[in-house]
């Protein structure tokens, strides 16, 4: 959180891009590890939870599906409460409702215990925890951001890498409920990973610090006056049933808009009100086009990503394999994942190619490989695949938050993912149920990969049509520029 005096949010300091950010880079690779590692670890719980309570495929699956959908639903929660309190306390809160949502659930009587326990408080305390700390990541770094995403997210590989084959030997020795004990335990580390975040402050010595003060409240009264300006312009040109244009482009540092009108107000009084709220939701991000296409290309990939990892396990059991030989599959597929992330996170940060259409290849790859794997039926056809699936998941991974990042500018990336992450729930909640529905239908596992693979390639779709208006705006800017 940027410190406050009298609800104003001050300078926060250029981003160091080295120094304390690496604190800030191990706090992220916990936070990925101990909430979406675990995720795709869950796979483990779910063959024990599925055959505990009789229950089919689709009603089991609904337990991973709520816990990502209140990530995704709650992450403007983690927004606001980042920017009215602090980073720090936020995601300390948000670990302590991680673990006790699933010690909770360690004694679920049904599935709707579970539903409650692991779904919605587990999944309330991922979103606390995970937004505000990736959103200070992007504080701390900018020329080497895509690194460092890439370097944060290798947590939730190195982690699924080390939770898989530890899951299933504390499921061996103290049942499912015992395992999950330990596991609520183990969420209290995100605490630790909350203290670590560190607010970024502009340095600033005594002498000079009145004069900063009546430097920042100059500026934001100009802010307030071109708010308040705006208001007027769009209202005459409300009444003359026009439009402001909104320039906006990948790789822009800044989201350029303006403020709206209330019809019927004071300019000057609705823009204060616009001005106020936008300190801590950055609701305009709607009207950005580029940020809407780029959240339907999240809806789209929301659906594919998470039931692959949640039926992997299951999947290579129906296949013969013995449970250590399931777990070992998911482990592999982590670690091509962590070296797909390392790599092309560094290829990212070499801007040989626009992220965008880095993006796209990496997530058609990602597509084609979820619809080849019903094909694999042994275990080295499905390492195979894990192999595959684990460098394609982590070259997607790697670069779909800088993506983000471009679309909107950094000032706004808190905002903005909290917007993503809200309309992308709805993709998380139903791909697993979907794939589940599928799966107890035509009574194959692999059904379920062949969902999530197409879904994928409908969000292929979406990353190439805001390629396109992209460059359309950037032609658009050369000619201006041409004209003046």
């Amino acid at each position: 959180m940027e410190p406050r005096v009298r609800g104003r949010a001050l300078r926060r300091a250029p981003p160091p891009d080295g120094g304390y950010g690496w604190f800030i880079v191990l706090s992220a690779f916990l936070v990925f590890g101990l909430t979406f590692g675990v995720i795709k670890s869950f796979g483990v719980f779910y063959v024990e939870i599925h055959h505990y309570f009789a229950t089919t495929a689709t009603a089991t699956s609904w337990i991973t599906s709520i816990t990502v959908a209140t990530i995704h639903i709650g992450a403007p929660v983690g927004a606001v409460l980042s920017a009215c309190f602090s980073h720090r306390s936020v995601v300390m809160l948000g670990g302590l409702l991680s673990s006790v949502g699933m010690v909770a659930g360690a004694f679920a009587q049904s599935l709707i215990h579970l539903y409650i326990t692991v779904g919605f408080i587990t999944g309330l305390g991922y979103a606390l925890t995970w937004t505000p700390t990736v959103t200070m990541l992007g504080w701390y770094f900018d020329r080497r951001r895509p690194l460092v995403n890439a370097l944060a997210s290798t947590g939730e590989c190195v982690l699924t890498l080390v939770l898989t084959p530890l899951f299933q030997l504390l499921v061996d020795h103290f049942s499912w409920r015992g395992a999950m004990l330990v596991l609520g335990a183990m969420q209290l580390h995100l605490c630790v990973c909350g203290a670590l975040l560190r607010p970024l402050e502009a340095p600033a010595t005594a002498p000079r610090h009145q004069e900063d003060h009546e430097r920042e409240v100059e500026m934001e009264m100009e802010e307030l006056e071109a708010s308040a300006s705006a208001c007027v312009r769009l209202q005459v040109d409300s009444n003359c049933n026009t439009a402001p244009v909104k320039p906006q482009a990948i790789g822009d540092k800044k989201l350029e808009t303006d403020s709206e009108a209330v019809i019927g107000s004071s300019p000057s009084s609705s823009c204060v009100a616009n001005l106020d709220l936008r300190r801590y939701v950055d609701y305009t991000l709607v009207t950005n086009v580029h940020f809407v296409v780029y959240s339907l290309f999240g809806v789209f990939a929301a659906l594919g990503f998470f039931a692959p990892a949640l039926f992997l396990v299951p999947y290579a059991r129906s296949r013969g394999l013995d449970e250590y030989e399931a777990a070992l599959l998911v482990s592999l597929s982590a670690a091509l994942d962590m070296l797909g992330r390392v790599f092309f996170g560094w290829v990212a940060n070499l801007r040989l190619v626009q992220t965008v259409r880095q993006l796209t290849a990496s997530v058609t790859l990602l597509a084609a490989t979820l619809l080849l794997c019903p094909l694999a039926a042994t275990f080295g056809q499905l390492a195979a695949f894990c192999v595959l699936y684990g460098l394609a998941y982590g070259a997607t991974v790697s670069t779909h938050i800088t993506v983000l990042a471009e679309v909107v500018g950094a000032e706004s990336l808190g905002s903005a993912l909290g917007f993503f992450m809200l309309i992308r729930s709805s993709g998380g909640l139903l791909g697993p149920p979907i794939a589940g529905f599928f799966i107890d239908k035509m009574s194959d596992y692999g059904t379920g990969f062949l969902m999530a693979g197409v879904a994928l390639l409908v969000s292929a779709l979406f990353l190439l049509l805001l390629d396109q208006i992209s460059r359309k705006g950037r032609d658009q800017n050369r000619k201006r520029g041409g004209m003046h």
